[in-house]
């Protein structure tokens, strides 16, 4: 990943967990989505160039994600599958907040373009990620994918 990229994802990242540590019970919910939103692009950035510290610092620890081909991983897990993974870019589309109190979750479409084998492949899907306001910050706890057949 080059310098001003690398620099991009962490700005992003950090701009958004900034705005999230204002969040308060009386912030009302379309203020909170905005926020959460910012988050998924920031992680769409930080996949794409593979920026794992962007990456820890959006998810929990405890974090449960269930992969497209249904594996359940750890934060770690997902971690090492993104640093080893063929994934180039990562769209997301159609994204609605749902805010319960101080958890968010999120519904869309994503679109990911890997190259694997020397060919270019897009794979869509649906998502499901679960946010949780947590010690002055926003982390998503659980994320789950799924893909569509064209």
């Amino acid at each position: 990943m080059n310098s001003y990229a690398a620099k991009f994802v962490c700005a992003m990242v950090f701009i958004a967990m900034a705005q999230a540590s204002g969040w308060s019970q009386g912030v009302d919910e379309a203020t909170v989505g905005t926020k959460i939103l910012a988050l998924e692009h920031a992680w769409n950035q930080a996949e794409t160039f593979k920026d794992m510290k962007a990456l820890d610092a959006l998810f929990d620890n405890a974090l449960v994600y269930v992969d497209p081909d249904g594996t359940l991983l750890t934060k770690a897990e997902f971690l090492l599958r993104v640093q080893a993974g063929p994934v180039q870019q990562v769209v997301t589309q159609s994204m609605m907040v749902h805010v319960l109190g101080n958890t968010a979750i999120v519904t869309g479409i994503y679109q990911a373009n890997e190259i694997k084998h020397g060919k270019s492949t897009i794979l869509r899907g649906r998502f499901v990620d679960t946010w949780m306001y947590r010690d002055s910050t926003w982390v998503c706890v659980a994320a789950q994918a799924t893909p569509v057949r064209h």
